[in-house]
């Protein structure tokens, strides 16, 4: 070894990550289970549990720097993008936030979204394999932030989709972009137009991930998600592989569910044998090859990710404020807009404004 100084790149070298993001740094290991002295990965963890680790603006701008700074580390082999928990990976832009200051103010959404798309470009750009641990739901712009990544480990828990048209966006975060990417057209206008989701085994049949570890255990039992169907068979040429249950099946899985305990063990370690995989190859080839590939993602990416930005930021004054809203101040499940109200009004001609957003607002059920 020889001593050498290297110049600092990070954008903000003293930046403490003591707020709702977290950056720290894990051994890596050999094959062998020995710890690879000198080598990490950097794990970033969002962590706003409360709210489903839905990200805030400053947490929006803390991932940025904490991804380029994995990047500029010279002893990180990987990076795991996760969140706090055992219930959501990641949920989206935090909609508090959007419905109380964010709507009716494009600008200022505007100006949000650069921020945003920075952090969907500071994954895509960093020079280490990204892993996105997915610890739980991973829905909207959590969604997005995922498939950014490059590798996706996922508890067989996690659910997975869009849900812009139903809460009044569209998901023009990446979905739009790198959604048919993995899955295909028809598969991609499902989950962004209908926003169904998907279970993990749906995800992982369609092609969105790496790898499904069950996380549940009943004794020394580990246990498969008891309301997917997990068995691949076919029922009358219909693959059902990764569908929920439904009727008795579902309300035996519901008890099963409740008999078990949360160990989420096994999918931390799926991800340092990844992590040990990635280690055991030549840095700057495997660097390449990520970068080679992220190009397809890229390609879409870059093209429509200011348009769209302009586009989210003015929907802020109609169809964004209303849904925002509505999922905000709505009452505990009702808090979608009044949909068939609203098309009849605006097929009448109703023009959009404070009243019409009051109009169509959820209600209390009576």
């Amino acid at each position: 070894m020889t001593d050498f100084t290297f110049s600092n790149h990070d954008l903000e070298p003293a930046h403490p990550f003591d707020g709702q993001v977290r950056y720290e740094l894990k051994p890596c290991h050999a094959p062998d289970g020995s710890t690879a002295a000198g080598l990490f990965s950097a794990w970033i963890t969002l962590d706003n549990p409360k709210q489903f680790n839905s990200y805030t603006t400053q947490m929006v701008k803390d991932v940025i720097l904490a991804m380029r700074r994995a990047s500029n580390a010279r002893d990180v082999v990987a990076v795991v993008f996760t969140g706090a928990g055992d219930r959501a990976f990641c949920t989206g832009g935090n909609t508090k936030e959007y419905a109380e200051y964010y709507a009716g103010r494009p600008d200022e959404y505007a100006q949000y979204m650069r921020l945003f798309n920075d952090m969907v470009s500071a994954i895509l750009l960093c020079d280490k394999p990204v892993i996105c641990r997915v610890n739980g739901m991973r829905i909207g712009g959590g969604q997005e932030i995922g498939m950014a990544c490059d590798f996706s480990v996922a508890s067989d828990l996690a659910r997975f989709g869009q849900a812009g048209p139903k809460h009044g966006s569209a998901p023009d975060g990446g979905s739009t972009d790198f959604l048919p990417l993995f899955v295909g057209i028809e598969a991609a206008m499902q989950s962004c137009v209908l926003c169904e989701p998907w279970s993990a085994y749906g995800a992982a049949r369609a092609g969105l991930l790496t790898e499904v570890v069950p996380v549940l255990r009943k004794g020394d039992q580990w246990v498969t998600n008891p309301l997917v169907i997990t068995d691949r068979w076919v029922d009358g040429g219909r693959v059902v592989y990764g569908e929920e249950k439904s009727g008795a099946a579902r309300a035996e899985g519901e008890a099963m569910l409740k008999s078990c305990t949360t160990d989420l063990s096994g999918l931390d370690a799926a991800v340092e044998r990844l992590i040990t995989k990635l280690m055991m190859t030549v840095p700057g080839c495997t660097s390449k090859t990520v970068q080679s590939l992220r190009k397809h993602k890229l390609e879409h990416w870059d093209q429509n990710k200011e348009s769209n930005r302009a586009w989210l930021a003015l929907n802020m004054m109609t169809e964004g404020q209303a849904g925002f809203r509505a999922f905000n101040e709505g009452p505990k499940g009702n808090r979608e807009l009044d949909f068939i109200d609203l098309r009849r009004r605006l097929a009448q001609g109703e023009k959009w404004g404070s009243a019409l957003t009051e109009a169509v607002m959820p209600r209390a059920k009576s």
